[in-house]
């Protein structure tokens, strides 16, 4: 793809705004499948979810709502966006659903908790 060069900039370094759109369109897969995980994690309620099912690998809705403190259908509406999105799957015991993070998810997903944790340690660090 020819970019359309609106630059007016005497030294606009035109083989290096080619160069971007191209690799630009080149991870436009990527970049679709990150912003819709980033959607859906930009929610506390989710992003809490996540969290839990990275950390306990996998859980069912209802020991979910009981430790968000929420009602097992609010907890089931959130499970149902990310199940939608394959960033979430689920194995059925019995009458219980069970439900563990997609593992291509968890590369992406762990770079965040990280910085979570980050956050709490700085806290720590400047209480004492």
């Amino acid at each position: 793809m020819k970019l359309k060069m609106t630059c007016t900039r005497a030294e606009a370094n035109h083989k290096q705004l080619q160069n971007c759109l191209e690799t630009l369109d080149k991870m436009k897969g990527s970049f679709q499948k990150i912003t819709k995980l980033l959607s859906l994690a930009g929610n506390d309620v989710r992003l809490k979810i996540l969290y839990l099912l990275n950390k306990e690998n996998e859980l069912c809705p209802c020991d979910l709502a009981d430790i968000l403190k929420m009602s097992v259908p609010a907890v089931s509406q959130h499970i149902r966006k990310m199940k939608d999105a394959a960033i979430i799957t689920s194995r059925r015991d019995g009458q219980t659903l069970y439900y563990s993070l997609n593992e291509d998810e968890t590369e992406i997903l762990n770079n965040i908790f990280k910085s979570i944790r980050l956050e709490r340690k700085t806290a720590k660090t400047l209480q004492q």
